[in-house]
């Protein structure tokens, strides 16, 4: 893994040289480039030459595009990287923390094999030096998966000397260390979300848990695992309604962080199918690609909640996992049949593709009666979010104000969220004679309609918020950003903002 140090130089010995470039465009329209903030001893090495080289060699500052050129002079280093900041802020603005998190993230992700580099970008302040921090961690990471380890593999960046003017600054410090456990988060998610089915299945995933939860050694972080003879006696009918049909039986994983000073309390549940054929309502072949990340949400929850606890966050967080196998086994749950809920609530399954609400509204039911402040839950919960949304993650709820804020806070931790509605008129479809409730209600709106089927089972005058990750859970194209091919981590940064803000009487 990717190790961080600050330095107040960027002229010591390395394998490479970061610093950010922005794009400039003169009053006639005469394109050029200019060097950003923490460049400047590069570009004395070069006699102040730097930003025309750059230009010679075709370089437009574009957020994240890469120029590579010699080093030379003063600076110990054999490969200088220029990264586009996009275009150059106004007089007494600054570059995003976005931007350079994400620009910060290509660097280091080309830099694979290399043993040491130097990071120059911007990183006057506390926000600038975290965001550098977490990029690099974020786009150093790789799953190699279970090949056969080659003798010529590059393997990532190794160590990173982030040189900032503020490098004995205590907050800086204090930045880079939160980078560290954040990004450290959203990459154990994406283990887990690449980890193939035969390898990652509900007991496994408990297992993994629980071993997180050992290494992690603090007294105020515990671990429950309901097996299916629990889950059996405990009434949780839809995990294990959607379980049956696997030879792997489902588990339901509770997590427990208490804060001595905690005033507030989060609730968590998260999706975890951890293979989705679509049971008896068979998936297409080509629909089942991606189906090892259809426990996202579970990862999400299970990372979020461990960087928490790492922080010592003043917030208690109660986190639900709610795992199962959708498969067609001769045990499969059937169309038309009715199971009873956590809590009593019959549900009419009328799609048995529509598994992820069903697993997801026995753990909400539960978490409810633990009486949190916040309930929030995550999920790849429908196709429809992908169709409407792409790579943005929807955000639905019973309060507006939270919804929104949830959204902001997202962009704030350098995620894509849109608020989304639960139009009222959507719920009678999801009536039906057999049952309370059936879990499909009309096609069109079918996001909106899984939102509303999760409503039902939130406990009265809890505030809850659903976010459907479908979209930004799995990349199936090139890395880009901050983003790698694969598991994404998607909604971890959000969670573990939010919970400090709840800690922080936000």
């Amino acid at each position: 893994m990717t190790s961080i140090s600050l330095s107040a130089t960027a002229t010591g010995k390395a394998d490479a040289v970061v610093v950010g470039v922005y794009a400039t465009e003169t009053a006639k329209g005469v394109k050029g480039v200019a060097l950003a903030p923490g460049a400047e001893a590069v570009d004395a090495a070069y006699g102040g030459t730097l930003a025309k080289a750059l230009d010679l060699l075709g370089a437009a500052g574009k957020d994240g595009e890469l120029t590579r050129l010699p080093g030379q002079g003063d600076v110990k280093s054999p490969l200088i990287v220029a990264v586009g900041l996009g275009k150059k802020p106004g007089k007494g603005a600054t570059v995003s923390t976005d931007t350079l998190r994400k620009s910060a993230a290509a660097a280091a992700r080309s830099l694979a094999g290399k043993a040491k580099a130097v990071f120059a970008l911007p990183a006057d302040d506390a926000g600038q030096a975290g965001a550098i921090a977490e990029g690099v961690l974020l786009g150093t990471y790789a799953w190699e998966g279970l090949k056969t380890p080659r003798k010529d593999a590059k393997g990532a960046l190794g160590e990173v000397v982030l040189a900032t003017a503020a490098a004995k600054q205590a907050p800086v410090k204090k930045a880079v260390e939160r980078a560290a456990t954040v990004a450290g988060a959203v990459n154990l998610a994406r283990d887990l979300i690449n980890t193939p089915p035969s390898h990652l299945y509900p007991q496994t995933f408990a297992e993994r848990a629980q071993a997180e939860v050992k290494d992690a050694g603090l007294a105020t972080l515990s671990i429950e695992v309901l097996d299916e003879k629990a889950l059996t006696k405990g009434g949780y009918g839809g995990i294990m309604g959607i379980g049956k049909g696997s030879a792997k039986a489902p588990r339901l994983v509770r997590l427990t962080y208490r804060h001595p000073k905690a005033k507030k309390h989060l609730a968590l549940v998260g999706k975890g199918i951890t293979f989705d054929t679509g049971g008896i309502s068979l998936k297409p072949a080509n629909a089942m690609d991606t189906m090892k990340s259809d426990m996202s949400g579970a990862a999400a929850v299970f990372s979020a909640t461990l960087a928490v606890a790492r922080q010592e966050v003043p917030v208690n967080v109660t986190t639900y996992l709610s795992l199962a196998e959708n498969m067609p086994g001769g045990g499969a749950i059937k169309v038309s049949d009715v199971i009873t809920m956590y809590g009593g609530k019959t549900v009419e399954i009328m799609n048995t593709d529509a598994e992820g609400r069903v697993v997801m509204a026995d753990a909400l039911a539960r978490a409810s009666e633990d009486g949190p402040d916040l309930l929030l839950d995550v999920a790849t919960l429908t196709g429809a979010q992908v169709l409407a949304l792409d790579r943005f993650s929807a955000v639905m709820g019973n309060d507006d104000d939270l919804r929104t804020t949830i959204v902001e806070t997202a962009k704030a931790a350098g995620e894509d969220m849109w608020p989304m509605p639960l139009p009222e008129y959507l719920r009678e479809t999801i009536d039906t004679q057999s049952a309370d409730i059936s879990n499909m209600g009309q096609r069109m709106g079918g996001m909106l309609v899984a939102g509303l089927f999760l409503r039902e089972f939130v406990g009265e005058g809890i505030k809850w918020a659903h976010l459907d990750i479908a979209g930004a859970s799995f990349n199936e194209k090139g890395a880009y950003g901050d983003t790698p091919k694969g598991g994404t981590g998607a909604a971890v940064r959000t969670l573990v903002k939010l919970a400090e803000d709840l800690g922080a009487g936000k």
